[in-house]
């Protein structure tokens, strides 16, 4: 037997033994997660805003958090550290007026901000929520978490420093995002109905006009 089928059987028997000793001791370990435990993790917020836990916090008790929880790493004004991610910033009235950040059309020196790129409020909800602050993340309740998003909205210039954010609240604000209208679903990458019969995507459209080619494709593009 060649050396090749040599290792070939011994990890044959590695893994023949290995399963069959998995499966003998670990036979009724582990049980069906509870109710309680699966509402732990259940936190995800859609685009449509279902999901979103009822609570409210107010810009005021968003920059006290603000500054305890996350300030060491994104800045005092959301400016960042030389490691994250700058929040805020490359805005201006008229993309929250039109709902498309311009900068973005063009090279940006600097990279995007947070707010120039976000095109769901409750996208950074949701990921304040379940994965911030850092060394401690879903250590945060809705209200503080609407809090935060309420202080980041006006440190981006979307809401006055007297505005609480809500659940009740949260479409509409959504309505002010610089960049809302930024991101399309109408290329061929959401195979689904297409977003004027109701779906998102555009039907299943590919989003390039290149020609099969199998064989002979170089004579084909008369090279």
């Amino acid at each position: 037997m060649s050396r090749s089928l040599d290792w070939a059987a011994a990890l044959l028997l590695l893994w023949v033994g290995g399963s069959a000793w998995a499966t003998d001791d670990y036979l009724g370990i582990g049980r069906d997660a509870t109710p309680t435990e699966v509402r732990a993790w259940d936190i995800d917020v859609r685009a449509d805003f279902k999901g979103l836990p009822p609570g409210a916090g107010s810009v005021v008790e968003g920059r006290g958090i603000y500054e305890a929880q996350c300030a060491s790493c994104h800045g005092s004004r959301g400016e960042s550290d030389a490691f994250s991610v700058a929040l805020v910033g490359g805005t201006t009235p008229d993309d929250r007026e039109m709902g498309r950040v311009r900068a973005l059309s063009h090279p940006v020196r600097t990279g995007p901000t947070t707010f120039m790129l976000l095109p769901n409020l409750s996208s950074l909800f949701d990921y304040i929520q379940r994965a911030m602050p850092w060394g401690a993340p879903k250590s945060l309740p809705p209200d503080d978490v609407y809090a935060l998003t309420a202080y980041l909205l006006h440190l981006a210039e979307i809401v006055p420093q007297d505005f609480t954010l809500s659940d009740q609240n949260m479409a509409e604000v959504q309505k002010k995002l610089p960049n809302r209208h930024g991101m399309t679903t109408d290329h061929g990458l959401w195979p689904g109905a297409s977003s004027a019969s109701g779906g998102f995507g555009n039907g299943g459209l590919p989003d390039t006009q290149a020609e099969l080619c199998m064989q002979k494709c170089a004579s084909a593009r008369g090279e």
